[in-house]
């Protein structure tokens, strides 16, 4: 019986150890089955969880994840500083394309001017060539003495016409404006220019104290509107024989700068009160020294050059109280040759008959006690009369060929 215990309790016990073997793999494999699929759901929600927080919180701890974060910044860096590149490219492409059409509309302009330059040295080549211009100074109130003149050595209408056309030589009488612009004044001039024709109108305000602006303007004016070889200038008091004007400034042709009058110097005067009062005394030197050497107001030319150069520095020549002073100035410091002619100042008669009689006819003659002829609207048709040329001289006589003659 004790036999039959033993056999049992050892098959009792082998069976529970093969179950317990079996009991264990059973587990095991369990086990690895529960362990996997628990190891994979949290790293799912893991990386999930990770991917949320760092696109809500850019922050995390995964090395890897902080490098792509770090590459996206860089990257994004890198595109904003090729868009500022790029912006500053086409604003230096805009400004290139600006200055390009600044460049090409400069070439135009410069192109047009100098076709425009070009047309006016064709159409001044074509320009009527003038042999000279005598511009009569005269006054508001000179309206008898314009009308002597024109009725003694000033042709009229069409003989004055003709004068230009086959002479060469043009006459005006020279005025600016009053000081009421349009007035009276004015206006009496503008009829009177309209019934004859011989006006030259200045840009100038009239006054006696103004007659050095005045004779620059006159010069400047008279050299842009004719070419001519010469300029003169003669006071509306004053007779002159054109014909004999016109062979003594055609001696002088091959002069390039010649100044031609009757020279004087007188005394700088510096008291005030007197008549030629010099307020800029104090330049001449010493009291009583005399002027430098300079032609008289009453008459006188200058050529093309001389013209020419006080149209071109008018604004800055300087102005005299005696206008025949400004211009003998304006003068100084040049390559000018003075020309001094004493028939430009002729007496009048009996000085100026004996000199005619005797074949040196005046150029001009005047009273020089009264700086003109004295009561010239009374007196100059007599001087017409008795010292005046033969009245077929001016259209028989050919300047070209003329030479000038000593007095």
């Amino acid at each position: 019986m004790s036999v039959k215990i033993r056999g049992e309790l050892a098959s009792k016990h082998v069976f529970s150890r093969n179950s317990a073997l079996l009991l264990c793999f059973a587990s095991f494999c369990a086990g690895m089955f529960f362990t996997n699929r628990m190891w994979m759901l949290p790293d799912a929600k893991g990386i999930s969880r990770t991917s949320r927080i760092g696109n809500e919180q850019s922050v995390d701890c995964d090395p890897k994840i902080k490098v792509l974060n770090n590459g996206a910044n860089s990257s994004q860096g890198i595109s904003e500083s090729q868009h500022s590149i790029q912006t500053v490219d086409k604003a230096i492409s805009d400004l290139e394309m600006k200055l390009m059409a600044a460049r090409a509309e400069r070439e135009i302009v410069k192109k047009d001017s100098m076709t425009s330059a070009d047309s006016k040295n064709i159409e001044s080549t074509f320009k009527r060539k003038y042999f000279m211009v005598i511009g009569i100074n005269t006054a508001f109130s000179s309206r008898k003495r314009r009308d002597s003149v024109r009725a003694t050595w000033m042709p009229q209408g069409e003989n004055r016409k003709k004068l230009e056309e086959e002479k060469g030589i043009i006459m005006r009488f020279v005025i600016g404006h009053s000081s009421t612009l349009g007035g009276i004044l004015d206006k009496a001039i503008e009829a009177e220019e309209r019934v004859h024709g011989d006006f030259m109108r200045l840009q100038h305000i009239e006054g006696y104290l103004e007659l050095s602006a005045k004779t620059k303007t006159y010069f400047a004016t008279a050299v842009s509107m004719w070419d001519a070889e010469f300029y003169v200038k003669v006071d509306d008091d004053v007779h002159v024989n054109l014909a004999t004007l016109g062979m003594t400034l055609a001696g002088h042709r091959k002069k390039p700068r010649v100044y031609i009058g009757c020279m004087k110097s007188g005394p700088v005067l510096a008291r005030k009160g007197v008549k030629y009062h010099e307020p800029e005394y104090w330049k001449f030197g010493e009291v009583g020294n005399k002027y430098f050497r300079h032609a008289t107001g009453q008459l006188y030319a200058i050529s093309k050059d001389l013209a020419t150069y006080i149209s071109i520095n008018q604004d800055v020549l300087h102005k005299y109280a005696n206008e025949d002073v400004s211009l003998g100035s304006w003068f100084i410091g040049l390559d000018v040759e003075h020309v001094d002619d004493r028939r430009l100042c002729c007496g009048t008669p009996p000085d100026c008959e004996w000199k005619a009689q005797s074949g040196n006819i005046c150029v001009a003659s005047f009273d020089w006690r009264c700086s003109g002829i004295c009561r010239s609207v009374e007196r100059i048709m007599e001087v017409h009369q008795r010292c005046g040329e033969d009245k077929n001289a001016l259209w028989t006589t050919d300047f070209v060929q003329t030479t000038t003659s000593s007095f």
